[in-house]
């Protein structure tokens, strides 16, 4: 059962300046789309909250992003966002053929299952690795559908002309046989060849190629980043310390889906390289919809697990992880550390695991509407709520409240799972 909300703290502006950093799951699209989002979604959510979120695009160079201004609780807040974009490292890791999807679908299956990884996420939460299996259980329909199609229309124009054939007296037997085969495989190769690239072209219908893209692109180095990757990730460490030199009061950093274990490895850098000044502005993570285990209980995933056990009990940040058993495509009320089985013995601080109960926070007419659109609820986090609780995405990120100030007094959801299921909990190579 999804937890009741625990009162909130008296709201004192602690926050009137914020640096907010975006860090997207694996998306290709460009990070204007999360503009947007927050522009129709804060709208909406102050409409039902009674307060009022104003956006303008970026003024000036940077990364992508966007200004906001909070008007909350008799406070004023000024947020910039930047988007740390790594979206055509995902470009370019779904630059693959067909056939190439096929083989990388069979090497991903591979991994997940030989590893014993599959059978341990399953006992997790089986929403995930069911979303997981969606896209190599509807490949292999497709094909299936494809060879069938070919076969049967292969057939009957085999037979056709092989009819044809007969008519004519000075045709032999065996001239006739192979037109026939001819004819057959000509259609058939041409049918599996249409068929399939059909498929493709509807993708952005079915997700089928971009979520067997998602899942295959850690699998491919059994949970190591790539090079493209840690080079991004340490362009995102530079973004991030250059905010908490500057004039604010807190910088959050906000990591959805895929972009909460880049977000985990990001601030672990950070702070191992002694970039957050007690003097400084508050830090925060904030982890949405997190799928960390996908990737931390993987053979080659040291980095993650070391960075996973680093983090948890760092005095200088507070990290909050928001999931819901509504959302399908996340490891809900999982503790990414604890599962993982990489906490630390004792001391152990991070993350604060919290529901975002969407049966309670979306009214029963919503809820009704949203239930079964399973990807646009991995981004329910992001939009408004309208009987919101505790969880609030444009009260954190454009409100009075640090994050640590707005969750000092909330407890765990009673919930949560912190059961070590990984097999693998090595963090050094």
């Amino acid at each position: 059962m999804e937890d009741e909300a625990a009162p909130q703290s008296s709201a004192t502006q602690q926050v009137r300046r914020r640096r907010v950093f975006y860090i997207p799951g694996y998306d290709p699209i460009h990070p204007r789309r999360y503009r947007e989002l927050y522009r129709k979604e804060g709208a909406a959510q102050a409409a039902v909250s009674g307060y009022e979120v104003s956006l303008i695009g970026r003024q000036g160079p940077g990364s992508y992003g966007w200004q906001v201004t909070g008007r909350m609780d008799g406070t004023e807040t000024e947020a910039e966002f930047d988007v740390l974009v790594w979206s055509d490292i995902v470009r370019d890791s779904m630059q693959l053929n067909i056939v190439q999807t096929y083989l990388l679908m069979m090497r991903t299956a591979w991994t997940y299952i030989a590893s014993g990884t599959l059978w341990r996420l399953m006992q997790l939460r089986k929403g995930p690795v069911i979303a997981a299996l969606y896209p190599v259980g509807m490949l292999i329909l497709q094909l299936v559908l494809a060879l069938l199609l070919g076969h049967v229309l292969g057939g009957v124009i085999s037979f056709a002309v092989g009819r044809l054939a007969l008519s004519g007296e000075s045709t032999g037997f065996a001239v006739r046989q192979m037109v026939a085969a001819l004819s057959y495989w000509a259609v058939f190769l041409t049918t599996l060849v249409v068929v399939l690239r059909w498929f493709r072209k509807v993708d952005n219908k079915l997700y089928v190629y971009y979520l067997m893209h998602d899942y295959a692109y850690s699998a491919r180095s059994k949970g190591a980043n790539s090079a493209a990757l840690e080079a991004r990730m340490a362009l995102f460490v530079d973004q991030i310390a250059e905010a908490l030199r500057s004039d604010v009061d807190e910088v959050l950093v906000v990591g959805h889906s895929s972009g909460a274990h880049i977000g985990v490895s990001v601030l672990a850098d950070l702070l191992r390289e002694g970039q957050v000044a007690p003097s400084g502005p508050t830090l925060g993570f904030l982890t949405l919809g997190q799928v960390v285990p996908m990737v931390s209980f993987l053979p080659d995933a040291h980095r993650l697990r070391r960075d996973l056990h680093y983090l948890s009990d760092q005095a200088g940040i507070t990290w909050v992880d928001i999931t819901a058993p509504g959302d399908g495509c996340a490891f809900a009320l999982c503790d990414p550390v604890s599962v993982t089985g990489v906490a630390p013995v004792t001391g152990k601080r991070w993350p604060l695991v919290v529901s975002a109960a969407f049966t309670k926070t979306l009214s029963p007419e919503r809820w009704k509407t949203l239930r079964w659109r399973f990807f646009r609820l991995h981004f329910q986090y992001l939009c408004a709520f309208d009987q919101p609780g505790d969880y609030d995405y444009f009260r954190i990120t454009a409100g009075p409240m640090t994050l640590g100030q707005r969750y000092q007094n909330r407890r765990p959801s009673n919930s949560r799972i912190e059961v070590p299921m990984s097999k693998y909990t090595s963090t050094a190579p």
